[in-house]
This record gives C-alpha cells, structure tokens and sequence, in this order.
C-alpha cells in the first residue's frame, strides 16, 4: 500500500468514527455528515447549487433570456441600458436560493469561517477572467458595529482566497439598513454616501494601490447591484482604471419589492 493509499485508508476510517461518534450535521441542509473532515457541509448539498447559466449580461453577469436577446440587446441586460453602473464587468456563482442560499448563511451567520475555502475556490473558476488581470480585490466593508457583533467580514474572508492582493480600500462610514425588502431604488438611498476611502489610503501617498489601477470588488450576495456601485463610485473617484465584480450569489427582488412596495425588513 503506498503512501497516498494509507493516507486515504486512515481518513476514512478518522471520517467513519466521527460520523459514528459524534454524528456532525450538514450546516445546510442538517443531514448527518458521513465525511465530517470534508468541511461542515454535505456533498449533495454543494452539488445542488444551481450555478448561473450562459447567455450572461456583459455587464452584470445577470443570465440573459436567450442567446437571441443578444444581438438585439448588445450583451446587455435592459436594467444596465436603462441605468449604466459604475461596475464595469461582474459574475456570480450562483442563484441565492436552495442550497447555495443555506451555506451562504451558515458561512455569514453561523460563523462557518472555513466555508470561505471551498466558496473561494468557486469564485476563482467563475471569476478567472475577471481576476486574470486584477491589480488587487477590495472586499466590501462591513460596518464596525456589525463586523464587532458578527466577528468577521465576510467579504473579506472571500477576497482572501482569490490570489490577488487584498487591499482595504474601503471603509463603511455609516451603518446602513439591512437591503432585504427594499426596493431597487430604496436600496441606493440605503448606500449612498455610505462608503469612503479608508483611511490608510486618505493620504495622497498611499492613493498610488489605486491610481490606474484594476481592481476587482467582493462581496457575498448581489440584488441590484447598488452597494457595489456605490463601492465603485469611491474607487473610482480615487484613481481606479477600472472596478470588476465578484459574488458568490445573485438573488432577485421578488414580491412587494419587486412591486415597488416599501416592505418592512425581517427580523
């Protein structure tokens, strides 16, 4: 038996004994987990991640109806004609709902920090050629208060796994409503003149990580986009060439909201 062998041997019978001892639940779905050292969250449920499929907008990332909406819409969703964004170019991993939806907040809520890993990894294949040319990525900030009670910033745990420089570039300098059940527009009232250049890069010498520079923004979750581009309203003030966007999932506004209904938040 060679190395790999018994290597392989021994970590699946450490997996059987915890699973048999301990019975460790799926963070997800609460499945018992029949390989705990995988990570906290069953395979079945990774596999049914409903990943965002081609025809993308060009833009957004948003999929697009068809391949035939295309030539008729320049590879642009109508939202993006009506409204350009600040953003120059941006993609998802996957819809925010199922599965994908429940390890976003075992990660985000449950303080599963080790799912930045495998989220990650997602990220980097979706994202490759947004990230190809990437002088650094930015991690949306948290506020303080929220980043002190939750104890990290997931955003920033994401960025950590992409390969290019993370640079806080950010800084969120108001505490804002959460934007669950807000309106498209409500949400950009929500953000405006919610972010600012950090302080560590205030001074004119330290504005040189963003002068010209293409950066890439990172954050969990994407409805209408209006965080990020009021994220990208600073960055570019501040020099940069070119912002880009990454998230793990793109959810939709749906009911009252969708409606233009002003809802109250969730508890």
């Amino acid at each position: 038996m060679g190395e790999r062998d018994a290597l392989r041997f021994f970590r699946s019978g450490l997996d059987a004994l915890l699973a048999a001892t301990l019975a460790p639940c799926c963070a997800a779905c609460g499945a018992v987990l029949d390989r705990p050292l995988d990570g906290p969250v069953c395979a079945d449920c990774w596999s049914a991640i409903r990943f965002c499929a081609a025809p993308f907008c060009r833009t957004c990332g948003d999929p697009l109806s068809s391949w035939r909406v295309i030539s008729a819409a320049l590879e642009r969703c109508p939202r993006c004609r009506r409204r350009p964004p600040l953003v120059h170019a941006a993609r998802a991993v996957g819809e925010y709902e199922g599965a994908l939806r429940d390890i976003l907040r075992a990660f985000k809520y449950d303080g599963r920090r080790v799912l930045a890993g495998r989220l990650g990894a997602l990220l980097r294949n979706v994202g490759a050629a947004l990230l190809r040319d990437a002088d650094c990525v930015v991690p949306v900030p948290l506020h303080a208060w929220r980043r002190l009670r939750r104890g990290f910033n997931q955003a920033d745990a994401l960025a950590r796994q992409l390969g290019p420089p993370v640079i806080h570039a950010l800084w969120r300098s108001r505490a804002t409503a959460p934007q669950t059940g807000l309106t498209a527009a409500a949400r950009r009232r929500n953000v405006r003149g919610a972010f600012r250049l950090s302080p560590l890069l205030s001074r004119r010498s330290e504005r040189r990580w963003l002068a010209d520079r293409l950066v890439v923004l990172v954050d969990d979750v994407r409805t209408t986009g209006a965080t990020l581009n009021a994220c990208a309203a600073v960055l570019r003030e501040a020099g940069a060439r070119e912002v880009r966007a990454l998230t793990v999932a793109r959810a939709t506004l749906t009911g009252p909201a969708k409606a233009g209904r002003h809802v109250r938040n969730p508890p």
